[in-house]
């Protein structure tokens, strides 16, 4: 393939979680063009479960489109140099309350490759152990427990939409199905 230059990068407007930018941008062929880019830190995000093996959902606005979701519990960097571990730690305890002594990495996802550089690293955190929920004080969030295959059902029915979500528990999925064989 041949290569693309990036001849500029100018921040259009700074956010609280993410940075919109354009790109002036020189193809192959010589065209320049203009990419709208979102600069993104990352997030990580964790599939809790339970020793019954139902898993830890919560619920929660989501102002993009103006209703509430059904996900697993995740949250962005602090800084692009946190460790992705520690941030699904966190927000294991920060969203439902809960500490685990065994988070395996699962997989990492890229949400929008065609205009965002999120990268979410999720988890699975068993041997959970109850502490306390320590919301933003923007958050309002009601944890939910359904088995894998609740999920699957919700995810297939389209009552799951979110991205992270569902890659996360069908690879979860999979990994369980291996487990079993």
């Amino acid at each position: 393939m041949e290569k693309f230059e990036r001849l500029e990068r100018k921040i259009i407007a700074k956010g609280t979680i993410i940075d919109y930018c354009q790109d002036t941008i020189k193809t192959p062929s010589g065209h320049i063009v203009t990419w709208d880019f979102i600069d993104n830190k990352g997030a990580s995000a964790v599939i809790p479960v339970r020793e019954d093996g139902k898993i830890f959902m919560v619920r929660q606005y989501r102002n993009a489109l103006e209703r509430e979701t059904l996900e697993i519990p995740a949250g962005g960097l602090k800084d692009r140099n946190e460790d992705p571990k520690a941030a699904a730690a966190r927000e294991l305890e920060e969203e439902i309350g809960y500490t685990s002594d065994s988070l395996t990495w699962l997989l990492s996802l890229r949400t929008t490759v065609a205009f965002c550089n999120e990268k979410i690293d999720i988890y699975v955190a068993d041997n959970l152990k109850k502490s306390r929920q320590n919301l933003d004080e923007d958050e309002v969030i009601e944890v939910e427990a359904y088995s894998l295959e609740e999920l699957c059902s919700m995810i297939y029915e389209g009552k799951i939409e979110d991205s992270k979500t569902i890659a996360a528990i069908m690879s979860y999925k999979n990994l369980v199905s291996r487990q079993e064989r």
